[in-house]
């Protein structure tokens, strides 16, 4: 984040610091592309000293822009208003100033005095970018265009301005866009919007169990170690700067569960320019049967002052349905922001989120009622609700570039519940959760001879108290179960986990060598009140990583890791005995190996993946037991680019075209009867292409998902059962189209944006094998959206 320090401080030490612009959602949304030149987008900054308005400007075009203060200090800038891209907004901001900013890594800017720009050329041995001179810290930070390139593995980072290009109203619409990540239609216990399923590189989606989850770093489940599922996953959209996907490279850090990579949440920036912004986005499926509209709107309210502090107000909201019937949802999520600059060295922060929510759920269908209708509910009484309240602070110490130290603590509390028809009953099953945690890390960079390192030291610490219960009624009774009704499923569960990693990040010539390693220390048990049993375990692992990084050039980079994952026995799984014995915790271990290229034009990347599972396991909701799959390996490939035809012809300044694919080898490689039968719900083909054009005010964008066929269950039954839930899944394609207009500052920049998902009405389905309210379930038909923002 960048500074402007008071002229109270001496001019020497002015002269002498490092002043970096890292933005991510300032005042105004990020563009869809901050690390390309090419993209413009408007800005409004007044004239005025020179030093803020290049702050500002970084800011809102997602870039790092690196300067000695003592450069600019006395200057002014002319101002930018306007259309601008990149290149084009500081040479305007410039104008007059002696100065010029140099590229010299893609999202990273260094300004200098015009005498001393020299040609670019490829990084010399001893390394002279940005990152060689400033501490990184941490790692996913806000998920910057430089701190993606950099990355040791697999990164895709989704940014505000793509949802509002996607049409997009949920977290699952976005993830599944990217490359090795399959977010499937809300199915079985979690369909509903209030829930998140997604799986990666081949790991069953069902409630993404198998990803460490965080919001701004802070884990999401409502029992990170006991009971991870996101049967309810209080994040909206609409509150969102960022979807941050790390499938490789950050499980020395970031834990546990994370075989299936880390996928950070990054909440709305608070502004640094008091003002209030606003979205709204109706859309409906004229084939489908779910009533009302689906209306999703957000607000952000709030602003920092002059002296460094800055308080949001955040909103995000869902009223109606979407195509099926039984499918009514509402959602409301409140988030307080806090920050203040104590000084250039110290600075806090403080969060509050309250989130509820109530769906009901369509539920899955058999063979028949799916070929009469699709788009109806069989199951009236199916319903969820859910609220948490979350509350963290933080601090963070930088008295220079080459140290920081961060702490935090945070407390949520979530009550999640609903009915569900199990056939001989109907159940009501309030289950609440209590976690506290405290985290710390410190960095520090220092030479030795010709090498830079940087030692990261971290802890974590979280208690997590849970209260289990179902209580049931005769489903022929016809009569939803109350607080009265009986018992039979009443536990108690609580963990205690410490984690602690230690890593060092060595710099030597075009090498990034980041040897590590995490060491979970957890002790969790479960107690049947019932049964009057208890059911324990005590874990402690070591999980040693490796990353590397060479730089070919400023524009080019390759990269390979290898690291462990780790996943404790969960609660619901505690006294369940499977086949080849008791329940044991989850071990993996993860190779990768890729290459990225940005060069301002052209923006690719390709990798290769290795997963070796040890032993996994998959909860069946219909028995109530867990299922060892045991031995499994993912392998697959996964590449994507996007490209700016302006660099065939001036004449296309504007168009791009963009592609991601996946391929995924997932096999069950335990012995047995399903020895060499892929993993279910993991489709081996999956990717996305289209292109976008901007002209002017203009923007449209036409793209299309394909994925091809995958099995419901381990046996790779191919025929399809009269219950729905076994059987093929056949692949699909889907096309969606989009155009908007940006009115710009003169009408509070008020963008209206037009789309239509599914064009061709494709018609394809999902299925839920092991909830009780499995079967198969429709995917979306067309849907008309209208989109409307507004930045005051």
């Amino acid at each position: 984040m960048s500074r402007s320090f008071p002229s109270a401080l001496p001019h020497r030490l002015r002269a002498s610091m490092l002043a970096v612009a890292l933005t991510l959602g300032g005042a105004h949304a990020a563009p869809a592309d901050p690390a390309s030149p090419a993209v413009a987008q408007h800005h409004a900054i007044d004239a005025g000293p020179l030093g803020p308005a290049l702050a500002r400007f970084a800011a809102a075009a997602g870039i790092a822009l690196s300067f000695d203060a003592a450069r600019t200090e006395g200057l002014t800038s002319p101002g930018l208003h306007g259309r601008y891209d990149v290149e084009a907004g500081l040479a305007q901001l410039l104008a007059g100033s002696g100065l010029t900013a140099q590229r010299t890594a893609p999202g990273i800017y260094t300004l200098l005095l015009r005498q001393d720009v020299a040609p670019v050329s490829p990084a010399p041995a001893t390394g002279t970018t940005l990152a060689t001179i400033a501490v990184v810290g941490d790692w996913l930070a806000d998920g910057s265009p430089a701190h993606v390139f950099e990355h040791p593995g697999a990164r895709d980072v989704a940014r505000r301005a793509d949802f509002a290009e996607e049409g997009a109203t949920t977290v699952r619409e976005v993830l599944n866009r990217m490359p090795g990540v399959v977010a499937p239609e809300n199915n079985g216990t979690g369909s509903h919007d209030l829930a998140l399923n997604f799986g990666i590189r081949g790991l069953n989606p069902r409630l993404a169990s198998r990803s460490t989850v965080l919001i701004d770093g802070i884990p999401l489940p409502f029992a990170p170690y006991g009971q991870p599922q996101l049967s309810f996953a209080p994040v909206s959209l609409g509150n969102l700067d960022a979807v941050d996907v790390v499938r490789g490279g950050g499980s020395v850090r970031y834990g546990p569960q994370n075989v299936g990579g880390i996928v950070n949440f990054v909440t709305r920036a608070i502004p640094k320019d008091v003002g209030a912004q606003i979205g709204v986005q109706s859309e409906i499926s004229p084939a489908g049967h779910g009533g009302s509209p689906k209306t999703s709107a957000n607000l952000l309210l709030g602003g920092t002052d002059e002296r460094g502090l800055g308080a949001a107000l955040l909103y995000s909201g869902v009223r109606g349905s979407d195509w099926r019937e039984h499918s009514d949802t509402t959602i409301d999520d409140v988030m307080l922001k806090g920050a203040f600059q104590i000084d250039p060295a110290h600075s806090v922060t403080a969060m509050f989120q309250h989130y509820e929510g109530h769906a009901e759920m369509p539920g899955g269908l058999n063979r028949a009622d799916y070929d009469a209708d699709p788009f109806q509910s069989t199951r009236p009484d199916d319903s969820f609700w859910g609220r948490r309240t979350l509350a963290s602070v933080g601090y963070a110490y930088r008295p220079d570039s080459t140290r920081e130290f961060t702490a935090g603590g945070f407390f949520t509390t979530t009550l999640r519940s609903g009915y569900l028809d199990q056939g001989k009953n109907l159940t009501l099953s309030p289950r609440e959760y209590w976690v506290r945690g405290a985290q710390a890390r410190y960095a520090q960079v220092f030479g030795l001879g010709d090498t830079r390192h940087e030692i990261g030291i971290g802890y974590r610490f979280i208690s997590e108290t849970s209260h289990e219960q179902r209580l049931w009624s005769p489903a022929a009774n016809g009569v939803l179960p109350d607080g009265g009704s009986p018992i039979d499923r009443d536990t108690r569960g609580h963990t205690m986990a410490h984690a602690l990693y230690l890593d060092d990040r060595i710099d030597v010539g075009r090498w990034t060598i980041t040897p590590g390693i995490r060491y979970e220390l957890i002790s969790s048990r479960q107690d049947n009140t019932l049964k009057n049993r208890r059911d324990s375990g005590d874990y402690n692992v070591p999980l040693p990583a490796l990353n590397v990084v060479y730089r070919m050039s400023e524009a080019w980079n390759l990269y390979g890791n290898t690291e462990g994952s780790f996943g404790t026995v969960q609660y619901s799984q505690m006294g369940k005995a499977v086949a080849s014995g008791s329940v044991k915790p989850e071990k993996a271990r993860t190779w990768e190996l890729g290459t990225r290229y940005d060069n301002g034009t052209v923006q690719a990347e390709l990798g290769a993946f290795l997963i070796n599972f040890d032993n996994q396991y998959e909860s069946n909701q219909v028995t109530d037991s867990v299922t060892a799959r045991g031995e499994t390996r993912h392998q697959g490939i996964e590449a994507a680019g996007r490209y700016h035809l302006i660099g065939l012809d001036e004449r296309l300044r504007g168009l791009n075209a963009f592609f991601n694919y996946a391929f995924v080898d997932a096999r069950i490689r335990e012995a047995g009867a399903n020895q060499g039968n892929y993993v279910p719900f993991s489709p081996r083909h999956k990717g996305l292409l289209g292109m976008d054009y901007r002209i002017a005010a203009w923007q449209f964008a036409l793209d299309g998902q394909a994925q091809s066929g995958m099995y419901a269950d381990n046996a790779n039954t191919r025929e399809e059962n009269a219950r729905g839930n076994t059987g093929w899944i056949p692949g699909y394609m889907v096309w969606g189209l989009n155009g908007s207009y940006d009115f710009g500052p003169t009408l509070a920049n008020l963008t209206l944006r037009f789309g239509v998902k599914n064009v061709f009405d494709r018609r394809y389905f999902t299925r839920s094998f092991d909830d009780n309210n499995r079967g198969k379930y429709v995917g979306e038909p067309r849907t008309f959206y209208l989109n409307a923002s507004a930045a005051f």
